[in-house]
């Protein structure tokens, strides 16, 4: 039996051929005289041309994506039984014709990441064949009208090409099962409805039949900059037209909304609170394609680096990390307390700044794609080189800074008018204007009917069942299907005209019609000055709650120490705060009731924006809690113990989780996860909430935090320097070889869940390094690209380049070493980080009966 299996392997070997990442520059003469050979790998090397491929007329498989085509190999099309072809990534401008008619069985087609901006027409030779298209991250302006000819077309991206308008006839068949074209300026239909899939395209275009569609010109205006800057009396003076001053007990807390016309424009105005607490809000509204207005107080400014990064470079580099291809315009204010001269230097000064950043930016990107390039082995390294070319291509817009009076009534129009002639700038906003069925703009009217009748409460909070209802009403809706109504409810939710948040359990069934509301829901707990709100709360609602006021002190103290708060605490906090803005009628749904102990609203929203973390306080772990075997349901067990809620943003340094670890030793395995430029504000609270909510015995401070797992500690620490931004993770080395498997497992999932959360920040790099174990040495290892297996590398022994000494590889990176005598192979174990950072391992088993810290 082994000589007809060995036969079979080597029958396979020949049929299938895998050169990948062999920096070959020709096809190697053997590969070419193989004519049984179906599948050919050839990704990732330096090749520009085939020649002789056509020798290979069995092929069904050719990858050549990774390489440096310039120009289409013309060779291809005399692969007669070619089913996939991959040529994604290279530089190709132009496909010949005459390729794809020869193509006959083609099913699979990727040629994402070139410099296409057409496509041959005798690709339509393929359309009994082609079932997958994919031609996004390429330079198309206008929809290539040979896809409409692919009748068997399941699959289509089109996503990051400089479209406008795609056709209906895509959409008019029943083949098409996915597709995908963010990231282009859509008018028609607009973006907002693609991000509805399919059916709601189609929907779009089956309204659009009724009538003209009819243009709808909208910008969303963000305000943002340091407190006391002048955002919220430049929103309002814009608004009236007019020069309005905003006394300095008005200004904002939180967010305010509103809206107001220039012409044939309606601005959404999201005037955003400069102090640090609000911040912590600001990843849920920030959104792209938006106009940035980043306010800054001329008389406050100074010319050195502490007032720049303040009031300036803190904002511009958030921007650049949350929404690095976002337009922002400048505007100086309080120049009335300033010389003329003095308004001049300093607008020089802002923007020779702003510019040295931007350039240091970019030089940074291109000395990190260098070093991955130059490296010995680049081929580990391809997918962090893609995040950072990625992030070359964006470009942060800063437009020319005005300086304006805010009680000069000229200064506003004048501001007015250069918002307005950037706006009207197709290659700054080309999806201001969207074209919408006549029926988007007659709901949206409604809705805002609904909104203002005695019928809903001044708040907006309403039901979505209600809601579809009284719209159903409307004589001139009548005739539209729940499903057309819904889609269009979401289309408003992300233009920020209503929020409904389906995704989240407890406010599925709630729409807010008042987006403002959800502000005020937010500042409840999450302001400037909470300790002093804690300490305000009345007598009145103490009694309410059945608090006395010693409980008070004791909330206020255990806030001020420990960041949290009972239940009681923020029952009372919440009740107190609704009652002097006279909203108490919405306190129970807000809280939840009280028999019942519901969620409610609340907290529904702050845990999913991973704001706060609720925490059960308990006197000793559950000895009878179930054992955590991968693979299985986990089964919970009520625990008995009060609810409290941490709130990481409000979180002292303390020495607790200091003199819980007992200090850093030597022998400790320890890792660097690097962020250029730097750690965004509010990544590491946010961070603590994620790794919380599945590490449940933990101890935490401002910027260090110890995760405790199957009696195992891990400490992180932040530190965020400039041009030394990094979180340090460390472990306890294992005493014996087993215990590395544990070490390293539990040391990647908390490193992807790093990872998945530096996701939501697009210009944000994260890279993953190990410090030499030399004392003294500055030498580092950096980490491969992780593809989710538990191994990152295959060497035993590493070597450091600067000080030469060796190291067990184990020490260093993700392996655990090898035994005496080689047992059986292990299967890998396998990561997976969810967007809450919920974990899974391998081979490795959590067991929760004890959970006592030793270093085993």
């Amino acid at each position: 039996m082994a000589q007809p299996r060995a036969c079979q392997e080597q029958e396979d070997r020949l049929r299938e051929v895998n050169l990948s990442t062999q920096r070959l520059r020709v096809l190697p003469p053997l590969v070419l005289s193989n004519p049984m050979l179906k599948s050919l790998d050839l990704d990732r090397n330096k090749l520009r041309s085939i020649t002789g491929i056509s020798k290979l007329c069995n092929l069904k498989k050719l990858i050549l994506s990774k390489n440096e085509f310039v120009d289409f190999p013309n060779e291809i099309q005399s692969l007669v039984c070619l089913e996939r072809l991959e040529l994604n990534q290279n530089q190709i401008r132009i496909i010949p014709e005459g390729v794809f008619s020869h193509l006959p069985r083609l099913k699979h087609l990727r040629l994402n990441n070139n410099r296409l901006c057409a496509l041959p027409r005798d690709l339509a030779a393929c359309g009994g064949s082609l079932q997958y298209l994919n031609i996004s991250n390429n330079l198309f302006r206008t929809f290539p009208q040979p896809v409409l000819q692919l009748a068997r077309l399941q699959e289509l991206h089109v996503q990051n090409n400089a479209l406008r308008q795609l056709p209906r006839e895509l959409f008019q068949g029943q083949s098409l099962k996915m597709f995908k074209a963010s990231g282009n300026p859509l008018r028609e239909p607009p973006s907002e409805v693609c991000a509805g899939g399919i059916r709601q395209i189609r929907n779009y275009f089956s309204q659009l039949q009724h009538g003209l569609g009819q243009e709808d010109k909208r910008v969303k205006t963000m305000f943002l900059g340091a407190s006391l800057a002048g955002k919220s009396t430049i929103c309002r003076s814009l608004k009236q037209g007019r020069s309005k001053l905003v006394p300095k007990e008005e200004r904002t807390v939180g967010i305010e909304i509103s809206e107001f016309q220039i012409e044939d424009f309606t601005f959404l105005f999201w005037d955003f609170a400069g102090q640090l607490e609000y911040y912590m809000t600001h990843h849920v509204f920030i959104t792209p394609q938006a106009l940035v207005i980043l306010v800054i107080n001329l008389h406050m400014y100074q010319t050195n680096d502490k007032t720049f990064k303040e009031l300036v470079g803190f904002w511009i580099n958030n921007l650049s990390m949350r929404v690095p291809n976002s337009v922002v315009l400048p505007v100086g204010t309080h120049v009335d307390c300033c010389q003329e001269q003095e308004v001049a230097e300093k607008t020089h000064d802002i923007m020779a700044r702003i510019t040295a950043m931007l350039a240091e930016r970019k030089s940074n990107l291109a000395h990190f794609i260098n070093n991955l390039e130059g490296s010995e082995e680049p081929k580990f390294y391809v997918d962090q080189w893609e995040r950072l070319k990625e992030m070359e291509s964006c470009t942060l817009t800063i437009l020319n800074l005005v300086a304006v009076n805010c009680t000069d009534h000229c200064d506003i129009r004048k501001l007015e008018a250069t918002i307005l002639k950037h706006v009207k700038n197709e290659e700054l906003f080309p999806e201001v204007v969207r074209v919408l069925p006549p029926v988007y703009r007659q709901v949206e009217a409604a809705i805002v009917d609904v909104a203002g009748s005695e019928e809903v409460a001044d708040h907006g909070m309403t039901d979505l069942q209600y809601l579809l209802s009284k719209l159903s009403q409307r004589k001139n809706l009548a005739s539209l299907s729940r499903e057309l109504l819904q889609d269009i409810l979401r289309y408003l939710h992300r233009i920020g005209l209503v929020v409904w948040y389906e995704e989240i359990k407890h406010l599925e069934s709630t729409v807010f019609l008042q987006p403002t509301f959800l502000i005020t829901m937010f500042k409840l707990l999450v302001r400037h000055q909470l300790v002093q709100q804690l300490e305000s709360i009345s007598v009145e609602t103490l009694i309410g709650e059945h608090a006395t006021i010693r409980d008070r002190a004791n909330w206020v103290w255990t806030f001020k120490s420990k960041a949290m708060l009972c239940h009681q605490a923020v029952r009372a906090l919440v009740k107190h705060q609704l009652c002097s803005e006279g909203m108490w009628d919405v306190f129970e749904e807000i809280m939840g009731h009280r028999p019942h102990r519901g969620r409610g609203k609340l907290f529904s929203l702050l845990e999913h924006f991973e704001l706060c973390l609720e925490v059960k306080h308990t006197e000793a772990l559950n000895p009878q809690a179930r054992e955590f075997v991968p693979g299985k349901p986990w089964e919970t067990t009520q625990i008995q113990g009060k609810s409290c809620y941490l709130f990481p943003t409000y979180l002292n340094q303390t020495e607790e989780v200091s003199e819980v670890w007992g200090g850093d030793h030597p022998e400790d395995i320890h890792i660097r996860a690097y962020f250029s430029p730097e750690i965004p504000e509010g990544f590491f609270q946010r961070f603590l909430v994620k790794a919380c909510s599945f590490y449940s015995t933990h101890w935490v401070a401002k910027v260090t935090c110890l995760l405790v797992c199957n009696g195992k500690p891990l400490l992180i620490k932040e530190n965020n320097q400039r041009a030394y931004s990094y979180l340090e993770l460390r472990s306890r080395k294992p005493s014996e070889r087993t215990g590395f498997q544990f070490a390293w497992d539990f040391l990647v999932a908390v490193v992807l869940i790093t990872q998945k959360l530096a996701e939501e920040w697009p210009g944000l790099h994260v890279c993953v390094k190990s410090p030499c174990r030399t004392s003294g040495c500055p030498a580092e290892f950096l980490w491969p690209d992780m593809d989710g297996t538990g191994a990152t590398t295959k060497e035993d022994v590493k070597t450091c380049g600067t000080c030469g000494h060796r190291f067990g590889a184990e020490l260093l990176l993700p392996k655990v070493p090898r035994p005496l005598e080689e047992p059986p192979a292990q299967p890998s174990a396998h990561y997976y980080v969810t967007s809450y950072g919920t974990t899974t391992f391998g081979p490795s088993s959590i067991q929760v009966t004890r959970q006592n810290i030793s270093s085993e």
